[in-house]
């Protein structure tokens, strides 16, 4: 497979990796948009919200869970935003789902 998140998964890719677990990694957004942006992703590959299966939306739900236990480890303890993308008109760039984590710094309504 091909998938550039699927590599950093393996380690061919370096990343800078803030956490990690058997279900998924997250690592910093090499491109931030606010001064803490991170990308909680999935080990295990599914291109989206549309393709997973009822086992894979469980380990999104366990990546959640477990990211409202990481808040104050990962900075995010006066809160923070959680964004989807998914598909061309979505701004999905990478065919694997992950969830961009922004925060750090008060969040206005229009930024997404």
């Amino acid at each position: 497979m091909d998938c550039v998140f699927c590599k950093i998964i393996k380690g061919e890719i370096p990343s800078s990796k803030v956490y990690e677990d058997e279900k998924m990694i997250i690592i910093k957004d090499i491109n931030p948009q606010t001064p803490i942006h991170l990308l909680m992703i999935p080990k295990e590959h599914f291109k989206g919200v549309a393709e997973m299966s009822a086992k894979q939306s469980v380990i999104l739900g366990e990546m959640f869970k477990r990211l409202g236990e990481l808040e104050r480890e990962l900075g995010l303890k006066d809160g923070y935003r959680i964004i989807v993308n998914k598909g061309e008109n979505g701004c999905q760039t990478v065919p694997h789902l992950h969830v961009h984590i922004l925060g750090g710094k008060k969040l206005n309504e229009q930024m997404v």
